[in-house]
């Protein structure tokens, strides 16, 4: 199976809401499934000829994390030590696998910024999946708080990529 295929079925599964996917076919197996808590998942696609173990996936998931916070010279809180958890702010995500795009083109303004005030279907952003451009429209009504990812970046089902406050 091809790379190309396999994001075809990834984008499939963000359309019509499927949360898991198998495929056997002689020595060839693949595990797709959808986070719905904002993680981005890379790590919950598998290709093997076993599933991981909870301890590979953890491990895979503090690697992601930790190669994250490289590129952006963000800092990882300990989780001995959370932070307090946010119950008031809304989240627009990413409903399939691309690149985000915060504006139509380089030398258009951007969609939307913070403090800009959005209401459930405005347009916020493009994601570019197989050279398709598609719209994403906000599920929520509220004012844009934090813009969560830079553009040009790639995100995955789930990304939060808007923080909205009511």
């Amino acid at each position: 199976m091809e790379l190309k295929q396999i994001k075809e079925l990834m984008a499939a599964m963000g359309r019509t809401g499927t949360k898991r996917l198998s495929l056997k076919k002689e020595d060839f197996e693949l595990q797709l499934e959808r986070e719905e808590n904002g993680l981005r998942g890379a790590e919950t696609l598998e290709l093997a000829e076993e599933p991981p173990t909870p301890g590979e996936v953890t491990q895979r998931r503090t690697n992601t994390a930790l190669a994250r916070a490289r590129e952006t010279g963000a800092t990882l809180s300990s989780s001995a030590h959370p932070e307090k958890e946010d119950t008031t702010s809304l989240f627009v995500t990413s409903p399939m696998v691309g690149t985000f795009y915060g504006a139509p083109s380089p030398e258009d303004p951007s969609f939307v910024k913070v403090g800009d005030k959005v209401e459930k279907g405005n347009v916020v952003c493009i994601i570019e999946a197989m050279k398709v451009m598609n719209e994403i429209k906000a599920g929520v009504t509220g004012t844009i708080a934090e813009v969560l990812i830079e553009s040009g970046h790639p995100v995955e089902f789930g990304t939060k990529l808007f923080r909205v406050t009511p």
